[in-house]
């Protein structure tokens, strides 16, 4: 692994996949995870949402424009107590807010990644020109182009993107979102804390991420969600808006595997509201 001896000035002693472009390294001295792609999004997130240690990231030890290499983070399992802890560090994770809806973290570029597929970080002076411009339209056009969707299916998704200031999300400042805090990206570790790895940054409102945790099933969710309703109540009707926040994923998932998920998108599309 020599981006790591290079980046680190330490050599190498084992190198294990950990499955896509990542993999577990072992120095002399210590483990890292070493990540190979477009990764200068991923790394100006990290440190973004490290920066006050609300909830613990990995550290940033080096980038470039190739690879990113981060502390190792044993896992563990999921416990009351973290699920606890956590909600209350996401809550205030969220309350550091961002400098416009979609903005990208300090330093980070325009052009982002949400797994697979493109993501671009452009500020809006509200949530819904934000969401409806960089969040729905742009994976529509793209499932059309795939032939997922027809004239009639891209019309529901324009309406409703017409329609999203009319939806009841509450009017708040931007939140410091993680962005792609799916089950997957939540990490229980073996210290007894809950790590959130993988980030897709960006500012936005704070149900987004919430929803995300419930798309596929993070364990001890209620408790994550009780406790970070107890630090920063929520508004009225936010389980209502759960799907609303979900259709970002669903059409990211649907450009990406297409199956299932572009009818889960639409299904969503139709029924909010």
């Amino acid at each position: 692994m020599k981006a790591v001896e290079r980046l680190l000035g330490e050599s190498v002693t084992r190198s294990t996949p950990l499955g896509g472009a990542a993999y577990r390294v072992e120095t002399g001295s210590r483990t890292v995870v070493a990540k190979r792609g477009p990764v200068r999004a991923e790394a100006a997130g990290l440190r973004w949402l490290g920066e006050y240690g609300d909830v613990p990231v990995p550290e940033v030890l080096a980038a470039d424009d190739e690879w990113l290499i981060t502390s190792y983070v044993e896992s563990g399992s999921p416990s009351a107590r973290a699920a606890e802890e956590f909600g209350r560090g996401l809550a205030a994770l969220h309350a550091r807010g961002a400098e416009a809806f979609g903005a990208p973290p300090p330093g980070g570029p325009v052009d982002a990644w949400m797994g697979p597929e493109p993501m671009r970080n452009v500020g809006h002076e509200t949530w819904a020109s934000f969401y409806a411009a960089e969040r729905i339209s742009p994976y529509v056009r793209s499932a059309a182009d795939r032939g997922l969707y027809g004239p009639d299916e891209v019309a529901v998704f324009e309406g409703l993107c017409r329609r999203l200031d009319e939806l009841g999300v509450p009017e708040e400042p931007p939140a410091r979102l993680h962005g792609d805090a799916w089950s997957g990206n939540v990490l229980w570790s073996a210290d007894g804390r809950v790590w959130l790895i993988d980030p897709a940054a960006h500012g936005g409102h704070r149900e987004g991420d919430l929803a995300m945790l419930a798309l596929f099933g993070t364990p001890q969710l209620d408790r994550i969600l009780a406790a970070y309703d107890e630090a920063a109540p929520l508004g009225d009707g936010w389980r209502e808006r759960v799907g609303l926040h979900q259709l970002f994923p669903l059409l990211v998932h649907a450009v990406a595997f297409g199956g299932g998920y572009a009818g889960q998108a639409l299904a969503v599309a139709r029924g909010v509201g």
